[in-house]
């Protein structure tokens, strides 16, 4: 699938948000990618999706793990095409956590999903997760990678598509210095600073 049509599914999903956005890791952008808005449609769900399994489908990888929120519905649909079990990660009480009686056996190759990944935050969280439980991460997948230049997450990252999106520390932030109104569209809770 190409980049233009990725781009006109996010478009047409109303999935592309413009504004001033409080970002999960705490900084703030002008761009935000609301995965949820492709991923409830499940035609659209299936069709971004198809060229991350393509990446992905030759890793010989035991289980899919896709942490809440975001991960979730790319994690069951990542599974159904590949055949493989898919499940998440929650958090309580603040901490990512295994649950439901989910259970990660020794030795078993591990391919994290998320909807986006921006600077790897609760990708590392889970992959510290499920290789304390005994897994062995071998990647993650996603339907948009945003990360900026320099940002390693120490494994392999396999998306459908790669955006810039600018990004700014909460104290530099010049749509703060502007007066914009702040947005927390994701899922992470966190309180917005003014």
């Amino acid at each position: 699938m190409s980049t233009e049509k990725i781009l006109e599914i996010l478009k047409k999903s109303e999935a592309l948000l413009e504004g001033h956005f409080l970002l999960s890791s705490g900084k703030h952008s002008n761009r935000y990618v609301q995965c949820a808005k492709v991923l409830k449609n499940p035609a659209y769900a299936a069709e971004v999706l198809e060229p991350v399994v393509a990446q992905v489908k030759d890793l010989a990888i035991d289980i899919i793990v896709g942490p809440a929120m975001g991960g979730i519905v790319v994690a069951y649909e990542m599974g159904r095409q590949l055949g493989l079990e898919a499940l998440f990660t929650e958090r309580k009480d603040g901490e990512m956590q295994l649950r439901r009686g989910f259970e990660i056996k020794t030795g078993a190759r591990i391919l994290i999903t998320e909807d986006v990944v921006t600077t790897g935050k609760s990708t590392l969280e889970v992959k510290a997760l499920l290789e304390e439980l005994g897994g062995t991460v071998i990647g993650v997948a996603a339907m948009v990678d945003r990360r900026a230049e320099g940002v390693e997450l120490g494994i392999p990252v396999y998306s459908t598509i790669k955006l810039e999106i600018e990004s700014y520390e909460a104290n530099s932030c010049p749509l703060c210095e502007k007066g914009l109104r702040i947005e927390k569209p994701g899922s992470r809770e966190e309180k917005i600073k003014k």
